[in-house]
């Protein structure tokens, strides 16, 4: 009968390390243990199933061979105990605990299980076979070097300094290499042969007539014994916070992303070392309106200056400007001012300045102001909406 998945019963993810599988066993066992369900039959069943897998992932050697092979059994295979070699109920090619070997015979010396029958006489080498059903494990387990992982961080700063660039200096947290250890995470001197398997990384089951070469437990693969470093804790690396000087190019944008190379998490066994990376939030200016490398303004005049026409004094990134507004310059009307906008830093060009002209009707607090009103009026008899009622 096929085994149940053991970490589904727990409700864990596989790799899941030794206490996340205790704290899962715990929290299952006090919920549906017998005493805590009386006369309950279904909450004793699943206490067994929750039990039976608990005592298998939290051996390590049980572990190893269910995670390696899907199951785990005393014989080292499905259907051992009574039915295991030479034991009852053993077809002509079941002798080894339940295994059908009638393909595993046609596969000995090259090939896969189907392309070859042994000869007559030919030993049939089964050790063989299973590296290639189950995957060579004769080969000691050695941890590539991995570059570290990149970090993200967010900045603000205001309008003037994304106009003008800055330099910040930013506190951030970063994996560095132990200085204990020298990134090698074990203790100085602690690196001697793995008594468990002699160095080979592997570890050798037997399982009632089989053998299975396993990852050994106690040294993970390496063959050799490392004690962990203190500092790290065998991972080579530190968290360790560290000011970093940032250079903000004139002209940043919001959303503007920089890059300062090597300054991520230290990477492993000697790989380089990540990268950090800056997106810039950049905060509003109460006049200023920015649209990539143009400045967006919108400045007020009084109908006398947008009839007669004048010049006016508009303020700039640089300071003040002058604009010449024509003579019968409309409300909503713009005026570009070239090379008045923001610097790019990556191409050397500027932007321009955009300025949006809104006529301010006149407040009128005597009769002379309004005698003159009416006086334009009479001049100028003309129905601005008529072009409106034209087309409606």
């Amino acid at each position: 009968m096929p085994q149940s998945d053991y970490y589904q019963t727990l409700g864990i993810e596989r790799g899941a390390d030794a206490e996340e599988i205790r704290k899962a066993y715990r929290k299952l066992a006090r919920k549906h243990h017998p005493d805590l369900n009386p006369g309950d039959k279904s909450a004793e069943d699943r206490f067994k199933k929750v039990q039976e897998a608990y005592d298998i992932l939290s051996e390590p050697k049980k572990k190893q061979m269910y995670d390696q092979y899907g199951f785990y059994s005393e014989n080292g295979v499905p259907g051992g105990g009574p039915g295991g070699p030479g034991g009852a109920g053993a077809g002509p090619n079941m002798g080894f605990g339940g295994f059908d070997f009638s393909d595993f015979t046609r596969a000995a010396g090259s090939g896969s299980p189907r392309q070859r029958y042994a000869e007559p006489g030919e030993s049939t080498n089964f050790q063989d076979i299973f590296s290639q059903w189950f995957g060579r494990q004769n080969e000691p387990h050695t941890t590539a070097p991995e570059k570290g992982t990149d970090l993200e961080y967010g900045l603000s700063i205001d309008f003037w300094q994304a106009i003008r660039g800055t330099q910040v200096r930013l506190k951030i947290n970063r994996q560095e290499v132990c200085a204990t250890c020298n990134g090698t995470g074990s203790r100085s001197g602690a690196n001697m042969v793995c008594p468990e398997c002699n160095g080979s990384g592997n570890v050798t089951q037997m399982a009632g007539a089989m053998r299975f070469s396993l990852t050994c437990p106690r040294c993970e693969g390496s063959g050799r014994l490392t004690n962990k470093c203190a500092t790290c804790h065998g991972d080579g690396r530190i968290s360790h916070p560290e000011t970093v000087e940032v250079r903000i190019p004139p002209g940043a944008q919001q959303g503007s992303r920089l890059r300062v190379a090597g300054k991520g998490n230290a990477g492993t066994h000697g790989a380089a070392a990540g990268d950090l990376y800056i997106t810039v939030r950049v905060e509003d200016h109460p006049f200023f309106r920015r649209d990539a490398d143009d400045i967006l303004i919108t400045v007020p005049v009084r109908i006398d200056e947008a009839g007669l026409g004048t010049k006016i004094e508009v303020p700039t990134i640089d300071g003040r400007a002058q604009l010449k507004i024509p003579q019968g310059t409309k409300n909503g009307q713009k005026f570009r001012m070239r090379e008045k906008g923001v610097q790019n830093s990556r191409t050397g060009t500027r932007g321009d300045q955009i300025v949006e002209i809104v006529i301010e009707a006149p407040e009128v607090h005597d009769e002379r102001t309004k005698e003159l009103l009416r006086e334009y009026a009479t001049l100028n008899p003309a129905d601005p909406r008529a072009e409106i009622w034209s087309k409606v």
